[in-house]
């Protein structure tokens, strides 16, 4: 039933003629920041994604863009109740993020993915329903639905192109996968260094996990969870000893955009279910009297 409503909800936004947040260059990169001492962004890059690159030193060896002390936040498996915290500690320091995005999810809280967009972040794509394309039993059909029906929710639900960024669930890159998205110039990210966080129990672990990592590898692209409870406890924290630690923060965006397949977008809206014309947010909608 979620799925349903979300996707109605999702559909009739798009046709409805909503605001759109476009991951353009050109686009608003958020508020001004009004932390004097915040951690801030040093320097922003602009990644041509053309042909597919892939980044991420566990996996892609080529592109080696940062320099010592440089660091990269992406967060995987949003949007989520939960993100609404990473956002705000994020907001609070005027750092700037990656998220890749699980489709299922944009359509669930797609309030939340758009204010992924107003806050200046970027906003790649992780699949449609979280499913790891690396397994036997998944056809390349069905993994190729896997990475457009993903793009088609975000691109619907933000009302605009998504940057074309994607990440593989688990860090499953099937050869064939990593040809079809290079086809589609979507650019491929892995990462430097995994914080592990839905492993963690506290969130004290999660900084530890990747302050440790930081040390002994001087700079890189770390990866979290935004859906992880630990991770957006843990986050003011960690944005706190990166800037002690005298680290810089580097913001990725991408050149272009990525456009949808009218035959995924089809399979989205075939699969909303009686869109209505109210699209206030459900908290005006119903509120607790007694």
């Amino acid at each position: 039933m979620r799925q349903a409503f979300a996707c109605a909800l999702l559909i009739s936004a798009s046709l409805a003629g909503g605001a759109a947040f476009a991951q353009t260059p050109g686009a608003a990169a958020g508020a001004q920041c009004s932390n004097p001492n915040a951690l801030g962004v040093t320097r922003t890059v602009e990644i041509d994604t053309t042909g597919g690159p892939g980044f991420g030193f566990e996996h892609f060896k080529q592109h080696d863009f940062l320099r010592n002390n440089e660091v990269i936040l992406t967060f995987d498996d949003g949007p989520w109740p939960t993100t609404t915290k990473v956002l705000a500690a994020l907001a609070d320091q005027c750092v700037k993020a990656t998220f890749f995005v699980i489709g299922k999810h944009a359509t669930y809280y797609p309030n939340i993915l758009r204010q992924m967009a107003e806050g200046g972040h970027t906003i790649g794509s992780h699949t449609w329903s979280h499913a790891a394309l690396g397994r036997k039993n998944i056809s390349p059909d069905q993994a190729k639905e896997e990475i457009e029906k993903g793009i088609a929710a975000v691109n619907l639900t933000l009302g605009a192109e998504a940057a074309p960024f994607f990440r593989f669930v688990a860090l499953q890159h099937p050869p064939e996968l990593v040809t079809y998205l290079g086809e589609r110039n979507i650019a491929i990210f892995s990462t430097d260094m995994d914080s592990f966080d839905f492993k963690a129990r506290r969130p004290e672990q999660v900084v530890n996990a990747v302050m440790n990592k930081l040390k002994k590898q001087g700079k890189g692209i770390v990866l979290m969870h935004d859906l992880q409870h630990n991770t957006a406890d843990a986050l003011p924290e960690l944005l706190k000893q990166l800037k002690d630690g005298g680290y810089k923060i580097v913001h990725m965006r991408a050149k272009g955009t990525v456009k949808s397949m009218a035959k995924y977008d089809d399979m989205l809206k075939k699969e909303a279910k009686l869109p209505t014309v109210d699209q206030r947010p459900t908290a005006s909608v119903v509120r607790t009297v007694e």
